[in-house]
């Protein structure tokens, strides 16, 4: 049996420091601007290795942020602590993805119904097959609803989370990459770290969603000049914030 211990090596919170719904950002610095753009009475909670947290208030409804860093182990760290050790009911991942079906566009959301990866994160599971994390369907039908009552552009698909940001391949056609194939399967977007978050909430029994902005497009070479990106980056975190009080609501 799990016994939380406080502090854990990466995070330097106490119970109850944190929401029962944590926004994870990539970035340290994104973290803090969502809790100063978005919450009310934002404090800090943690500061281990410069990862920021806050936790505050949305529309009388406490919430967390914090960021999970970059890359699968990354995230796989801070939402085992906070789903194990600090009680947190549900993380929704918010983060930048780039394109790689023409199903989608620059500025689009992606609402990750799963997440596929080229990560071989999943070994740790000895499972005689392959596990296909996936969202929470309860969190992913209202963050559709939200996108469709204000407008926003999205779709409901499969996310690749890659190990590799970089990649040998990058002199070959997007669509003839390692990365290309994938989208030749309907994958939408790429980016680094939804697949872990949904299998360490499979293994916690929590909830989990990745809500995911196209910055850029791989095939198209399409991307977002810096204050599209934050005009987007804000519809995604405000639709964040409504699915996550929804979802409160419900329960």
């Amino acid at each position: 049996m799990f016994i939380p211990s406080y502090p854990t090596p990466h995070i330097n919170a106490k119970p109850g420091d944190f929401a029962d719904t944590v926004l994870m950002p990539g970035d340290p610095l994104r973290a803090k601007w969502i809790a100063e753009t978005f919450l009310c009475n934002a404090v800090p909670v943690n500061n281990v290795r410069g990862v920021q947290g806050y936790t505050g208030s949305y529309r009388g409804s406490r919430v967390s942020v914090m960021a999970s860093g970059m890359g699968m182990p990354s995230m796989g760290i801070y939402a085992y602590e906070l789903f194990t050790t600090f009680g947190v009911k549900r993380i929704l991942r918010v983060g930048s993805a780039g394109g790689i079906s023409d199903k989608v566009a620059v500025r689009d959301l992606v609402i990750a119904q799963g997440a596929c990866t080229n990560s071989n994160f999943m070994s740790q599971y000895h499972l005689n097959g392959t596990f296909a994390p996936i969202a929470n369907f309860s969190l992913l039908q209202k963050a559709a609803a939200v996108c469709e009552e204000k407008g926003i552009a999205f779709a409901v698909g499969n996310l690749l989370s890659s190990d590799t940001f970089y990649n040998d391949d990058e002199d070959r056609p997007a669509y003839d990459t390692s990365v290309g194939m994938w989208g030749k399967m309907g994958v939408l977007a790429v980016e680094m770290e939804a697949a872990a978050l949904y299998a360490t909430a499979a293994r916690t029994g929590r909830e989990a969603l990745a809500i995911c902005t196209i910055s850029d497009h791989l095939v198209t070479g399409e991307a977002l000049d810096a204050a599209a990106r934050q005009e987007s980056f804000s519809e995604m975190i405000e639709t964040a914030l409504e699915t996550a009080l929804r979802q409160e609501d419900a329960q």
